[in-house]
Formats: C-alpha cells, structure tokens, sequence
C-alpha cells in the first residue's frame, strides 16, 4: 500500500470521507448529527490516503488536540479491503506523523456501533481513557490514547 500524505483537499480522501460518512449515518443512527458536528474536515492539513494499485482504499487523518496530543480522525477502509491490514498502515503512519510534529501521545474517539474499529486500537496498543471532551457523558461513545515516540512508530 502506498501512503500519501495530504491535505483534506485531496479529491481521493474527500470521497473516502463521503463514503465514511454514510456508513457512520447507518450506524449512528438518530445520533448521527451530534458526531458529524466535531468531523468535519475543511482546513485540515494532516491527512493520509492509501492506495492499493493506484485505487484510494483507506484513509485516516489527525488534528491537535492539546499542547502534547493529536486527536486521530476519519479512519476508513472501503468495505471490501478490510481486514487486509490496511487500517494499521494508515494508523501506524499517522502516529509517525504526529511524533514528527512534536506530539507525545494520540487520542481518538469510537462509537461502540464500530467494533471493528474498537479491535483495531486495542490491537494497536491504545488504551480505553475517561470520554473526553464533547464525548463526556456520551454513552455510545468509546475513547482511546496511546503515548507515542518518533522511535516507537518507526
């Protein structure tokens, strides 16, 4: 998989985020509107796109989230390139880069609609933390951080 490395004016990570987008409105449900408000992506200038032979496949971003902390966004894999590894890559290049910008640890939120998603940081060594922030006191609602090192994520 080649990882590129982009802004969210990339034409091939805005149609990823389309398609993630209406996945999460099925699986969120009647709370769909209240996540969608904290994922929006104009302006973000740290995000990846995977492709697998030329096609976009995954996709994954980051945005500061504090001081220390970049907050892990839009991850996703098109349907029928799962469980190929592909989220790993995206996640693993995307704590690369965050330790390259300075920041000591990820946080990242989940719904408990997204299992997959669940498996995949625990996997990937984050550990479940107190929902933070907007998440607070929402109960579908799963959150993650995982301390980072630039020599941990080569």
């Amino acid at each position: 998989m080649l990882l590129l490395r982009c802004t969210s004016d990339n034409e091939d990570f805005s149609a990823l985020v389309r398609l993630l987008d209406a996945d999460l409105a099925i699986r969120d449900g009647e709370d769909h509107a209240f996540y969608h408000q904290f994922n929006k992506t104009a302006g973000m200038d740290t995000c990846l796109v995977g492709y697998l032979e030329g096609q976009p496949v995954a996709c994954g971003a980051f945005k500061p989230w504090s001081e220390d902390a970049a907050e892990v966004k839009r991850m996703y894999v098109l349907p029928d390139m799962r469980g190929r590894g592909f989220a790993g890559l995206v996640l693993r290049e995307l704590e690369r880069w965050a330790a390259e910008k300075d920041y000591r640890r990820c946080v990242l939120e989940t719904g408990k609609q997204q299992p997959e998603a669940i498996a995949l940081y625990e996997k990937s060594g984050y550990t479940r933390i107190p929902n933070y922030g907007q998440y607070a006191g929402i109960e579908n609602s799963v959150c993650f951080e995982k301390k980072i090192q630039i020599q941990d994520t080569l």
